[in-house]
């Protein structure tokens, strides 16, 4: 049991020194003060409050010129670190399937008038209806799945939205490109179970069903609860005329009158919700019409039918009212146990949102006041391989807890915990920065540069009013194009 605990370690450390390496690579430009940049992200006691505030770790070992001068013009090759992540060890489930989650997160920038390509990002607030819309940028992520309940996700891509971008169009870009790197990488083979995307109320899952029919997924994800979908077609009676209709009765989500006979019903004791009880029909679509993304759609609007499901739960943390939640998933013909597969990998996609909260209150992705969304674009791939780095590290680290704070089983450490290790795991690993040369300060902020006045207002974008529908076979690059069009 001891060699084989040995040779589990060993092994983690080979490939989260691999990672580095090939990290430190797709560093074409100011390659060492990124990578120390990283490394003191990662060793920094408590969270990350400033830029300049990381010059000052000892893993950091150039000056805050120089920091400065990396972010702002350094190079970082996000293709190569994509396709490095897509051949790391993913999460899987127990019958060996990969389950993806996509989800937007916003990098807030309300006091940045002069920082161009902002967007109203919507912000939930405390309240109820405190909902506002707040300029940053915001980006599209997608991570791979743990099973079971966790903390931790495996980010495999982020892109940031612009004014111009369909975000669905965008989304599909993402997941294609992002499929067609992991089965370039071995980790997705003929035969092996379609992989899982889910995704929240926020994308128009009926379309990411047809643009993506033509790969090897399966798609579920929320609705609003006063949609209004389609049934099946009934059968047709012998000796009537006229053309057959194309769309069967209405299944309203808020009228249970309109609700036909479900399919499948089965009930689910969890240790968090109470009894969880699912209801599904089988072949529900919604009715097109063509306005918004389909208004340019030259052939008939197709119809795409797929299982609604209904979860109802018995209770909520903090006693709060539970309310039905209504999932469409791409699946036809789903049994008893695809429905509950399902809706517990909807609820096992809020783990994403521990991620983003990694990021943003410890990590301090959002933290730095960068002007050009370049800089963050470039601040942000430094996170997203800090945090890989956690992860690859996690069979590594001891439970350095504090004294008010419960003892973890070993591999049941949170992010944060592997990060208060870091310190001690880095020197057994590749260390490929070079040490600094002895040089003069370097310039810092310069002085007879001033920032450009020129404001530059936030927008609303136009991804929902401008946007076309691909065909199944459209390839990411022609719906990048379409997008942009």
């Amino acid at each position: 049991m001891g060699s084989l605990h040995d040779h589990g370690r060993a092994s983690a450390l080979g490939e989260l020194s691999r990672f580095r390496r090939e990290f430190h690579t797709s560093l074409t430009a100011r390659a060492d003060v990124l990578f120390e940049l990283t490394e003191a992200v990662l060793c920094v006691d408590g969270p990350v409050t400033s830029l300049v505030e990381l010059t000052l770790v000892a893993e950091h070992r150039r000056g805050h010129g120089a920091m400065y001068d990396a972010i702002n013009h350094g190079r970082v090759e996000p293709e190569r670190l994509r396709r490095t992540l897509a051949s790391l060890p993913l999460p899987k489930t127990a019958d060996g399937r990969i389950v993806l989650t996509v989800d937007v997160s916003p990098w807030l920038r309300p006091d940045a008038p002069t920082s161009p390509e902002r967007l109203f990002c919507h912000v939930y607030g405390r309240g109820k209806g405190n909902a506002q819309l707040i300029p940053g940028w915001p980006y599209s992520f997608i991570a791979a799945q743990e099973a079971g309940a966790s903390s931790w996700t495996a980010l495999l891509d982020a892109v940031r939205l612009g004014p111009a971008d369909d975000a669905t169009a965008v989304t599909a870009t993402q997941l294609r490109d992002v499929i067609a790197r992991l089965t370039d990488a071995g980790q997705w083979q003929s035969g092996d179970p379609p992989i899982l995307i889910v995704t929240d109320a926020g994308y128009d899952i009926t379309r990411l069903a047809y643009v993506l029919s033509d790969l090897p997924v399966e798609l579920a994800g929320r609705i609003r609860s006063d949609r209004v979908l389609r049934l099946p077609t009934p059968a047709r009676l012998p000796g009537t005329n006229g053309r057959p209709p194309r769309h069967g009765p209405e299944i309203a989500l808020d009228r249970p009158t309109t609700w036909p006979t479900p399919q499948h019903t089965t009930r689910t004791e969890t240790t968090r919700y109470g009894a969880a009880v699912a209801t599904s029909w089988d072949r529900v679509h919604p009715r097109l019409t063509r306005r918004g993304c389909w208004l340019d759609h030259d052939a008939e609007l197709p119809i795409i039918e797929g299982t609604l499901i209904r979860l109802q739960v018995e209770h909520l943390p903090g006693d709060r009212d539970p309310k039905p939640v209504w999932l469409w998933t791409s699946t036809t013909a789903a049994t008893a146990a695809d429905v509950d597969r399902f809706w517990q990998a909807f609820l096992r996609r809020f783990d994403i949102e521990h991620t983003f909260r990694l990021l943003k209150q410890t990590l301090g992705w959002t933290t730095p006041k960068i002007r050009t969304p370049a800089a963050a674009d470039r601040w942000t791939w430094l996170l997203i391989a800090a945090h890989t780095q956690l992860r690859l590290a996690r069979p590594l680290a001891a439970d350095l807890r504090r004294p008010w704070e419960r003892p973890a089983a070993p591999g049941r450490l949170t992010p944060a915990r592997v990060r208060r290790s870091f310190r001690n795991i880095r020197p057994r690993t590749a260390q490929p920065a070079s040490a600094p040369k002895p040089t003069r300060p370097g310039p810092g902020h310069a002085r007879s540069a001033r920032a450009t006045t020129d404001p530059h207002p936030a927008t609303m974008s136009a991804r929902r009013s401008n946007a076309t529908a691909p065909s199944p076979l459209t390839s990411s690059a022609q719906v990048k194009d379409q997008a942009q069009a």
